[in-house]
């Protein structure tokens, strides 16, 4: 059976579940939702329909499962919760501090409505996530160590775009390699967050806005950058354009630890990501999670869930022999 996709919110994410359903054999899509005037949002794939958010609700019947691509910062709170009231749904939320919240806020609508809600689906959290639980499970007595890029963070530039008199914005989240080298070498170093990452922001500003405003609020802004050090850049929109257009990312989860008897043997556990495009491999994330909210739904289970809670099989395309077969 075909799953019929839904896509709410077609801005660069949107554009990356596209091309992602595109790719799975087991998908097509049903229809964009957009905050915008539909007759001026063109999508790659013909005949398929965009609609106002609004309409959502008498689509109930038509999408299978729908992709949230909102931001975290105001978006996914309020839409997830909604939208989960009509339809299956998965979404990218990504701010790490208000997880259990939004899960329990997605849980209560997701039960009493019947489906199934999907969050913080993507590569973190989502992917690494997975790596850090595999890690913790077979290295018990260790330490974790995530680092991130360089690269752009979908979230925290949304975030800096939010910010009054900001047009525009890219942040870079860059590793210090010190740290890293360290962890590598497997010297368990105890780092703060600010010791293994600083975070810098180029942002085009308002004509006449008040840049220290913005540059303040940037740099306390909690849950993104409070806790690290900030370095703020204005430039030009078309400096900004030409220097800053693409969305690389990546990064690394790793798990140092010991075993034998006397801890004599020491262990590196580490996974990698290295993007060229930080939305379309994280739209890809979602695609294949889509997959499998849409079975679990058909199961008739009920509630959110989180990547812990998915069984590998429920994401792939292949069945179970074809499974056993050729990847285990």
């Amino acid at each position: 059976m075909t799953i019929r996709i839904g896509i709410l919110g077609y801005g660069n994410l949107g554009r990356g579940v596209e091309c992602a359903v595109r790719h799975n054999p087991d998908m097509e899509m049903a229809a964009v939702f957009t905050r915008r005037d539909p007759k001026n949002v063109e999508i790659l794939t013909d005949d398929v329909p965009v609609y106002r958010v609004e309409d959502a609700v008498s689509m109930k019947d038509a999408v299978d499962v729908m992709i949230l691509c909102g931001g975290s910062a105001t978006d996914l709170p309020v839409q997830t919760p909604e939208l989960v009231r009509l339809f299956n749904v998965v979404d990218s939320f990504d701010t790490h501090a208000k997880i259990p919240e939004h899960f329990d806020a997605v849980d209560k609508a997701a039960r009493e409505s019947g489906h199934v809600g999907l969050i913080s689906v993507g590569w973190d959290p989502g992917m690494f996530s997975l790596n850090r639980l595999y890690a913790n499970a077979v290295l018990p007595g260790g330490q974790d160590y995530t680092f991130w890029g360089k690269g752009v963070s979908q979230g925290h530039s949304d975030a800096i775009r939010r910010i009054k008199g900001v047009r525009d914005a890219r942040q870079y989240t860059i590793p210090v390699d010190a740290a890293l080298d360290a962890v590598r070498r497997g010297a368990a170093p105890q780092l703060s967050v600010r010791q293994k990452h600083t975070r810098e922001c180029f942002v085009v500003a308002e004509d006449g806005a008040d840049l220290a405003a913005i540059e303040k609020e940037i740099v306390t802004m909690p849950n993104y950058f409070a806790d690290y050090d900030t370095t703020v850049h204005f430039i030009s929109g078309e400096e900004l354009e030409r220097d800053h257009k693409g969305i690389p990312h990546g990064g690394v989860v790793i798990r140092t630890g010991r075993t034998g008897w006397k801890d004599e043997n020491s262990h590196v556990i580490e996974y990698s990501l290295k993007l060229d495009s930080n939305p379309e491999f994280t739209a890809s994330v979602i695609a294949a999670y889509a997959r499998a909210a849409y079975r679990l739904g058909r199961e008739g289970q009920t509630g959110c869930k989180t990547v812990f809670d998915i069984a590998p099989a429920y994401l792939s395309v292949l069945d179970g022999e074809e499974l056993r077969r050729r990847l285990l």
